[in-house]
């Protein structure tokens, strides 16, 4: 019983530690087989994690990896949960396009920007 209660399934945790917004999907990235623990690549959900175990996975276009600090109880606040891991590689702001043209506030494309896009795809084809 101590055992149970030293480690939790994988997809639990990273639900818990609100890396993904269901455990279902915790789940789907895990037995896609895109999931390692310590190096060693883990393709079931079932899985169990302990404290000091180093998780790496994808995540938004980013390679993220973790370190458990603590188990989770449940899925907390942000802040709480933000305390049951140490990011050791944090993930770098996104950084845009040098060539790609600056978008209004409202995030579509104006026509004039439009424009600006078109033009610089048929400079590129030439």
């Amino acid at each position: 019983m101590a055992e149970a209660a030293s480690k939790l399934r994988i997809d639990k945790w990273l639900w818990h530690a609100r890396f993904f917004k269901t455990r279902s999907l915790a789940a789907k990235l895990v037995s896609s087989g895109h999931c390692r623990v310590n190096g060693q690549v883990i393709a079931k959900p079932a899985y169990a994690v302990a404290p000091g175990d180093v998780l790496t996975f994808p995540k938004d276009r980013q390679v993220r990896i973790i370190r458990v600090l603590v188990l989770g109880e449940r899925r907390g606040p942000a802040p709480e949960a933000r305390a049951l891991y140490d990011d050791l590689d944090p993930p770098k702001p996104r950084q845009s396009d040098p060539g790609a043209p600056e978008a209004e506030a409202g995030g579509r494309p104006s026509k004039r920007d439009r424009r600006r896009l078109d033009q610089m795809r048929g400079q590129a084809l030439e």
